[in-house]
């Protein structure tokens, strides 16, 4: 790994998460419950360690124990000018479904497009694009 990525703990809905990010962004998943890693401090079903790989990398367990799930205020996930403008309207549009969109996407007046969101998984994202010159 040589890039920042993120690790989230989520309130059991690991499999869910990862698995909706994976039909929005592609890529291969990888999940390891507790009871593949041999651990005992939560239901062996629980995800200890998820990977999404592709084009958009993310990182999540569940929280079990005294470990705390995520509550995101303050940041967001950017993914500005990672894309196409086409792919990021989409993602921007999925990422949508059953979330809350706080800032729709839409052109600003310094002439780029950004929007942000919180998914339904509680993950806050800033979407954003250039416009082709021309």
């Amino acid at each position: 790994m040589t890039e920042m990525t993120l690790y989230a703990w989520f309130p059991g809905t690991t499999r869910a998460a990862l698995t909706r990010y994976r039909e929005v962004f592609g890529g291969q998943l990888e999940l390891h419950t507790l009871a593949d890693f041999g651990r005992t401090d939560g239901p062996g079903d629980a995800i200890a360690h998820g990977v999404l790989s592709g084009p958009v990398t993310l990182y999540a367990s569940d929280a079990v124990g005294e470990q705390e799930s995520i509550a995101m205020t303050g940041c967001s996930l950017a993914l500005l000018g990672t894309a196409e403008p086409d792919t990021l309207t989409r993602w921007f549009d999925a990422l949508a479904e059953g979330g809350t969109v706080i800032d729709p996407l839409q052109e600003r007046p310094w002439g780029a497009s950004d929007g942000r969101l919180v998914d339904a998984f509680g993950l806050q994202w800033l979407v954003g694009f250039e416009h082709a010159a021309g």
